[in-house]
């Protein structure tokens, strides 16, 4: 395996790509400017494409009389080709050289494996399968954001926070595509927000990004360019369940750093079941898992509440929130993921003691207050359609 200044230029002058990089899209979140230089079929004698376990990518393997198909990138230069290095230490690849066959005959090159190809190799790995599943959308659209954070984090801190970059590109996906009435509001075109630059100061677990931009008045005319800061995350889910029979909900309490942060003497909160969608989860099924692990909970009928911005002159995140049905009898106790570091308290009480803590203000989360109140105007309908009334 290859390391160094030579080989970093002998990437920038001819890398062989094989995998998710075959991928316009992906090509174009790695590479940058670089995606539209020349790219022509390569193949590989004596190698094979397998999947990396665990993993939605592949590694070469060495395996005699095998082909291994791709495409010989030329003349990427070294920014590109930094690039890409910076992209495969993440995941401890490194450089090989090899000698592809093109059409205009055999050229040397290199090519990124992994270190422990052996090891990690979990059976033949599909481009064209994994090119048309939506996955691939998503992993073009977090790569693009993954690679803008090239410089703020190591590639050694990344694989915990993949699945959060995930969730954001999820999210922006979801944005793209979901309905938007314009009914009474502007409907945006083509040019009505200009943005000039882009900052991302941080990103983690979350990412606040700074725009200076300019956007349509209502008077016709453009803005002065303005600075405006957004605190980024991807979408998630609440649940209130609630029993018809009983007519009792569920809330959970935890710590929260919101209030904590805001020097709120009482950082416990009490809420519906929350969490955050996982990639492209159906939003019914992020609200059944989160039951399941933050209450123990199986959920029956779910009754779509809303779907909203609780705080968008900052926030990105965007929630669908329900109430679920459930047999809240035996409910109860100290639930979460230690994985997560979590620690909640179930409470199952009656509708009318839930409306009663909102009243006092104990209850002072948005998600809970908007989901009481459509419960408060929906349960007798509810009610009576199962007899209960």
């Amino acid at each position: 395996m290859e390391s160094g200044e030579a080989a970093a230029q002998r990437a920038a002058e001819a890398l062989f790509v094989y995998g998710t990089l075959l991928d316009a899209r992906m090509r174009r979140a790695v590479l940058g400017a670089a995606a539209e230089g020349a790219a022509r079929p390569a193949r590989l004698a004596g190698y094979a494409v397998r999947r990396v376990r665990g993993q939605d990518y592949p590694t070469l393997c060495p395996a005699p009389g095998a082909v291994a198909e791709g495409l010989l990138l030329e003349g990427l230069g070294a920014e590109a080709a930094a690039r890409i290095a910076w992209l495969e230490a993440i995941d401890d690849f490194a450089l090989i050289p090899v000698r592809v066959e093109t059409e205009s005959g055999p050229r040397a090159a290199v090519a990124w494996i992994h270190r422990r190809a052996a090891e990690v190799a979990d059976g033949p790995w599909d481009f064209a399968r994994w090119q048309t599943r939506p996955e691939a959308e998503l992993m073009a659209e977090a790569t693009a954001e993954l690679m803008a954070a090239r410089g703020a984090i190591a590639p050694s801190e990344m694989p915990p926070l993949w699945p959060r970059f995930l969730s954001r590109a999820a999210a922006r996906l979801a944005a793209r595509a979901e309905p938007a009435p314009t009914a009474r509001r502007r409907r945006a075109g083509p040019g009505d927000v200009e943005l000039i630059e882009r900052r991302v100061p941080y990103v983690r677990y979350f990412a606040v990004e700074e725009d200076r931009l300019r956007f349509r008045r209502f008077d016709g005319g453009r803005s002065e360019e303005v600075l405006r800061a957004s605190f980024v995350m991807g979408d998630a889910v609440t649940v209130l369940p609630w029993d018809p029979r009983s007519d009792r909900v569920l809330l959970i309490e935890q710590f929260r750093a919101g209030p904590f942060a805001r020097s709120d003497p009482q950082p416990w909160c009490l809420e519906p079941i929350a969490g955050r969608r996982d990639g492209l989860e159906p939003w019914e099924e992020t609200a059944r898992r989160e039951a399941r692990e933050e209450a123990g909970l199986a959920l029956g009928r779910l009754h779509l509440v809303g779907r909203y911005y609780p705080s968008p002159g900052a926030v990105s995140e965007f929630l669908v929130s329900y109430v679920g049905e459930a047999d809240l009898d035996g409910a109860g106790g100290i639930h979460g993921l230690a994985a997560e570091h979590e620690d909640i308290r179930v409470h199952v009480l009656p509708f009318e003691e839930l409306m009663a803590l909102i009243a006092s203000g104990e209850i002072n989360t948005g998600p809970t207050i908007l989901t009481a109140l459509w419960l408060a105007r929906e349960r007798p309908r509810l009610r009576r359609a199962q007899g209960h009334g």
